[in-house]
């Protein structure tokens, strides 16, 4: 019995390897990697004070401020733990740290998916509804879409972290990222963890899944209303106004399937190739979406500058 208790529970640590084949080289690695999250909290933490100007105070800087705010968030969840173990070789964390770690990665991933694709939507009515606009997305419906997209991430996710406590777990606490990832950890577990596997799938179909697909549609139809306007000008504007978001989509939506499709179908993937991706996927939106939104975006740069 005292066998059992000890070997079937949660450990009360875990150790994380950083980036797996490459233990030696990540020293220097974190080095960009600080460069590029000191660029995401200087352009976010921007983003967010200028988000109080009045003249800003439209759906799109609203939806902006928010995926501003989420970015600090996502960004400060890893890389403050990844540096001591790049540097300093010292990868323990807690098991109990190891949860909220998770936790508000998954769901700040989640809502960075939402955000954008309400921010698709956002761009799909001021092209093709542009009359209706103000009336379409008014500030109540754009306060309700900012809550409604945080409290799908967080009822979505928190059950992985209710599962993951009541899982069995061995000897071997050595997770093989750089950070607390759902699915790196339940392979840990030496119980059944198909209800984990299965849970996991469809909050990544429910989340990206469903996202990707508004995303495309909307811009399908963005698309189907610009090649029809008679004027080349008009034409450019409007293709103009979408690219911005079209690179932050694909800088997020890219790495994102890369990761789930490594994780179900890519074993011949080398792992420090998967991990840098997935480290990557946690800084470099955050530091293009100021940059890419603060270039695009006239009135927004105006206000900065």
């Amino acid at each position: 019995m005292f066998l059992n208790s000890t070997v079937f529970s949660h450990p009360h640590y875990f150790l994380l390897v950083g980036i797996p084949g490459l233990e030696k080289e990540q020293f220097w690695i974190a080095f960009p990697f600080c460069i590029m999250y000191a660029i995401a909290v200087l352009g976010n933490t921007t983003l967010l004070i200028k988000k109080a100007e009045p003249s800003l105070h439209e759906p799109m800087y609203l939806f902006l401020a928010m995926l501003a705010f989420t970015d600090l968030v996502l960004s400060t969840s890893t890389l403050p733990k990844m540096l001591p173990i790049f540097w300093l070789g010292s990868g323990v964390i807690w098991f109990l740290s190891c949860l909220p770690q998770l936790f508000f990665i998954h769901t700040f991933s989640s809502v960075e998916s939402g955000m954008l694709m309400a921010m698709a939507l956002d761009r799909y009515i001021a092209i093709c509804c542009l009359l209706q606009h103000s009336s379409i997305l008014s500030v109540p419906v754009v306060v309700a879409l900012e809550s409604l997209v945080p409290v799908r991430g967080v009822l979505l996710v928190s059950p992985f972290c209710f599962l993951l406590r009541k899982m069995p777990f061995d000897q071997n606490h050595v997770i093989s990222h750089s950070y607390c990832e759902h699915m790196a950890v339940v392979k840990l577990a030496c119980g059944d963890s198909r209800v984990n596997v299965i849970y996991d799938l469809f909050v990544a179909f429910i989340v990206t899944g469903c996202d990707m697909i508004l995303i495309s549609v909307s811009y399908t139809m963005i698309l189907w209303v610009v090649m029809r306007l008679s004027s080349a000008e008009a034409q450019l504007k409007a293709f103009s106004t979408c690219a911005s978001h079209v690179c932050v989509i694909l800088a997020f939506c890219v790495p994102a399937l890369f990761m789930f499709l490594t994780y179900w179908f890519g074993q011949s993937i080398p792992p420090h190739v998967h991990i840098m991706v997935a480290n990557l996927y946690q800084l470099v939106p955050p530091m293009l979406n100021p940059i890419v939104y603060g270039v695009r975006t006239k009135k927004l740069w105006d206000s900065v500058v």
